[in-house]
C-alpha cells in the first residue's frame, strides 16, 4: 500500500516540476512596453514624451453613478449618523438632526444647533454635497435657506434659496459669500434636491508665513459650471473684505447652522494630490 502511494507521488513529480516551471516563468516574464525610452524630455526634463518608465494612474472605481461615492472617497454622511462631525464651537458630538436619510439643521430655540464641523482636516479636496432649502417657503433674501460650505473652516461656498428670491448679488446660491456671485443662478425650486460638486485648492505659504499661492474653487452647481478655478480674495468674513492676514494650511469642512431647516445628504470627500505624476 505504501509503495503504491510512493509510486503515485513520484509520478505526479513531473507534472508538478513543469507547473512550478511554468509559474516561474510567468513571473519573470518581461513587462510589454507601451511606451519609449527615445523620445525628447518634456520640459522640466523629469520624463520623456510617452516615458515608458512613467508611473500610471492609481486605479480608481467610480460610483455607480455620478453621486455615489468612488472608491477612494471618505464618506461623511450616508443617512446614518455623524460619526464624522462633531460641533465647531466645543467639538461635542454633532447634534442636528438626523432623519429619513438625510441630516437638517435643527429648529431655533431648542438649545441645540450651531456650525458642525468634520473631525478631520483637509486640504485640497474634491467634495460632493447635495442639500435641499426648506419646501415651506418664509422670510427673504438671506433669511430664505440660508446655509454655506467652509473649507479649512473659513472659505465658504454660500448655501441658499435663490429661486426667485432676490438677494445681494455675492450672498446668492453657489456664490463666494462676500466677493464672487456665480457665472449663473441654477437654482431648483425650495425643497428639490441640488448637488454641489466642488473642487477646492488649498492656499500655500512659504516658512516665513508669507502667501505664495491663493486658495481656488470649481463649483458645479446641479450640473451646471458656477465657478471654475475660481481665487478667493481669502479667508471668508461677514460685511468685510475677505484677506489672507491669518495662515490657514489644512482645516476641516464645516457646515453653517444659519437657522432655516436646510437639509443634506450623500456627502463625500476625496483627498487631491495635485502634484501627483508631474
Amino acid at each position: 500500500m505504501k509503495r503504491s502511494l510512493i509510486a503515485a507521488l513520484i509520478a505526479t513529480l513531473p507534472l508538478l516540476t513543469g507547473q512550478s516551471i511554468g509559474q516561474e516563468k510567468a513571473k519573470a516574464a518581461p513587462k510589454p512596453v507601451t511606451g519609449y525610452t527615445d523620445t525628447p524630455f518634456l520640459p522640466g526634463g523629469k520624463w520623456r514624451v510617452h516615458d515608458d518608465a512613467r508611473p500610471r494612474p492609481e486605479v480608481v472605481t467610480p460610483g455607480k453613478t455620478a453621486a455615489d461615492a468612488p472608491s477612494d472617497a471618505i464618506v461623511l454622511f450616508d443617512g446614518k449618523n455623524l460619526d464624522e462631525w462633531v460641533m465647531e464651537k466645543d467639538n461635542a458630538p454633532a447634534d442636528w438632526i438626523v432623519k429619513d436619510g438625510h441630516l437638517e439643521v435643527p429648529p431655533k430655540g431648542q438649545g441645540v444647533g450651531g456650525y458642525i464641523k468634520t473631525k478631520r482636516e483637509f486640504r485640497d479636496v474634491q467634495l460632493h454635497i447635495e442639500f435641499a432649502t426648506p419646501e415651506k417657503v418664509e422670510g427673504d433674501s438671506q433669511g430664505r435657506g440660508n446655509s454655506g460650505v467652509f473649507f479649512l473652516g473659513s472659505f465658504e461656498l454660500q448655501i441658499l434659496d435663490s429661486y426667485e428670491n432676490p438677494s445681494y448679488a455675492d450672498g446668492q446660491a453657489s456664490a463666494l459669500y462676500g466677493y464672487k456671485p456665480p457665472l449663473v443662478n441654477a437654482v431648483r425650486k425650495p425643497g428639490e434636491w441640488q448637488t454641489y460638486d466642488i473642487i477646492f485648492e488649498a492656499p500655500e505659504w512659504d516658512a516665513d508665513g508669507n502667501l505664495l499661492e491663493k486658495a481656488y474653487i470649481t463649483v458645479l452647481h446641479n450640473g451646471v459650471v458656477t465657478h471654475h478655478r475660481q481665487p478667493y480674495l481669502g479667508a471668508t468674513g461677514h460685511k468685510s473684505v475677505a484677506n489672507y492676514n491669518r495662515v490657514i494650511e489644512s482645516g476641516p469642512i464645516k457646515l453653517q447652522d444659519h437657522g432655516n431647516p436646510t437639509r443634506f445628504r450623500n456627502i463625500w470627500v476625496r483627498e487631491l494630490d495635485l502634484d501627483a505624476h508631474e
